[in-house]
């Protein structure tokens, strides 16, 4: 018997995900708080374009208002919720699917930054799995349609890593894998925390930096100022994910010590970590997309910059390694988005931290 699924936030990550899922036969539902999404939704499906090798589908949804999903408490209860919200809306979008999952459901963060915490603030650690999205470039938009600035990464890269946070492999995090991989690559991972952090540092060198110079990937990696002050970044995130006692996985398909020894400043690393990340924007397609940070700037939206970059300095304080880089990028990021600055790279290439 299959499982009952739902999809809280049909976002950019949960529609991409869900929509495969629901195209391949699973029992799903999705739950958002944005009218016209979900009433496209309704009336046409959920549309999935990419920019190349994968032509355009739609698949017809459930689709539910928040206000009505008190209609699930007359129905079968959840075994499977995904919660693929902002960071800053986990706590109550726990708490309101919490209460209508099965006995024995459980809730995926399916997000960006680290939400387990606060999701088994409100459940418990026993009903808590988490789930990465590596490198998977997706955008919302427009209400149904959700777009992916690549096409499938297949074996060239694994998009979802799923874990428990004990480390151990279950039957529940396998099942998990199954369902993600309906999208694109997947695998579990007994390293869910170092997985964690590691995608935690590719955002801190990417998100802030579009959000706060309004530029995409490509522009922000020729600037050889930008360039090397997400270095700058990164390296600060590392070393505070080190003396916390992560083990790192790759970041941007380096070795997380190079990119910590070039934001240092030694030369042979710099080289190394610039000709890398140069290679990424030569290639077609390389870095066209704007990073979920700057659309969310562009739109309007609250950032997650609390999230990923300051909590990167929360963390460095409170083990007693500063993080100056990253504290200046939150800032900067939060002055824009109260509209106090504009949007331009000076501001970070002024700060001479690179």
């Amino acid at each position: 018997m299959g499982y009952k699924i739902a999809i809280m936030g049909t976002g950019a990550v949960g529609a991409y995900a869900g929509a495969h899922m629901a195209r391949a036969g699973e029992d799903v539902t999705f739950i958002d708080p944005w009218p016209a999404n979900v009433e496209t939704m309704k009336s046409q499906g959920l549309k999935v374009s990419h920019i190349r090798e994968v032509a355009e589908w739609s698949t017809p949804v459930r689709a539910l208002h928040l206000t009505e999903l008190q209609q699930a408490a007359k129905q079968k209860p959840f075994d499977i919720a995904f919660v693929c919200m902002k960071s800053y809306d986990t706590e109550w979008a726990a708490i309101m699917i919490a209460q209508y999952l099965a006995p024995n459901g459980f809730i995926v963060s399916l997000q960006n930054c680290m939400n387990e915490a606060t999701i088994a603030g409100v459940v418990g650690w026993g009903k808590v799995v988490g789930c990465i999205a590596s490198s998977i470039t997706v955008d919302l938009c427009e209400p149904g349609h959700v777009r992916r600035a690549a096409g499938k990464s297949g074996d060239k890269h694994t998009v979802f890593r799923t874990g428990e946070v004990h480390g151990r492999v279950t039957d529940r995090v396998q099942e998990i894998k199954r369902l993600v991989a309906l999208t694109d690559s997947a695998l579990v991972t007994s390293n869910l925390w170092g997985e964690r952090w590691s995608k935690l540092v590719t955002n801190a060198m990417a998100n802030g930096m579009s959000a706060s110079t309004g530029l995409i990937s490509k522009d922000i990696l020729r600037n050889d100022s930008l360039r090397r002050f997400g270095a700058r970044l990164g390296s600060e995130a590392i070393r505070v994910g080190q003396a916390l006692g992560y083990e790192l996985e790759e970041i941007h398909h380096i070795d997380p010590e190079l990119i910590a020894r070039a934001g240092e400043g030694d030369p042979g690393a710099v080289r190394e970590y610039d000709a890398h990340r140069l290679d990424e924007v030569s290639k077609a397609g390389g870095g066209e997309h704007r990073p979920s940070m700057g659309q969310d700037m562009v739109k309007g939206r609250r950032t997650e910059i609390d999230f990923l970059n300051g909590f990167i300095v929360r963390q460095g304080d409170a083990i007693g390694l500063p993080t100056p880089a990253n504290a200046a990028l939150t800032d900067i990021v939060k002055r824009v988005e109260k509209g106090e600055l504009q949007a331009d790279p000076k501001h970070l290439i002024d700060l001479r931290l690179n």
